[in-house]
């Protein structure tokens, strides 16, 4: 090895040390509707994967902070934001949503869901290993089913 490859493998493990743990961001999200499989009752889920630092930290924080914003905010992110929009049929066992390739670059990931109380915050599952996002007629519970 030259001195300047050396001088490189040193520079980049440096910086992959200086760099910071990397935020676990969820492997599996898991949509389970609990309700009445006889009511008739669809609930909205988004799931939204935002990869901009700056729009990740002013983000709506309530459902119907996001629900209103929803169009521009799509409209003027273009790829700074993926979101996964998914339905859900009363009393469905589960529901695995495709989630982006991109995923594990996400600033954060949060979980909106057209179901409960419009104040409601939105359910913040970056740091989550695997998410569980269960509906019921309470309204939505999110947790992280591997702690």
């Amino acid at each position: 090895m030259t001195r300047t490859q050396i001088s490189t493998l040193i520079g980049l493990l440096i910086t992959a040390l200086c760099a910071g743990p990397v935020a676990a961001v969820p492997d599996t999200i898991h949509i389970v509707s609990r309700l009445d499989p006889n009511a008739i009752i669809i609930t909205e889920v988004d799931i939204v994967c935002i990869y901009d630092a700056e729009l990740a930290a002013g983000f709506p924080a309530t459902k119907k902070d996001w629900y209103s914003a929803k169009f521009m905010l799509t409209r003027n992110a273009g790829d700074k934001l993926d979101i996964v929009n998914t339905f859900v049929p009363q009393g469905f066992d589960t529901v695995d949503p495709p989630l982006p390739e991109r995923l594990k670059q996400a600033k954060r990931i949060l979980v909106f869901a057209r179901h409960d109380d419009s104040e409601t915050p939105a359910f913040d599952i970056t740091d989550y290993s695997g998410a569980l996002i269960e509906i019921d007629q309470f309204g939505i519970r999110v947790s992280d089913p591997t702690h």
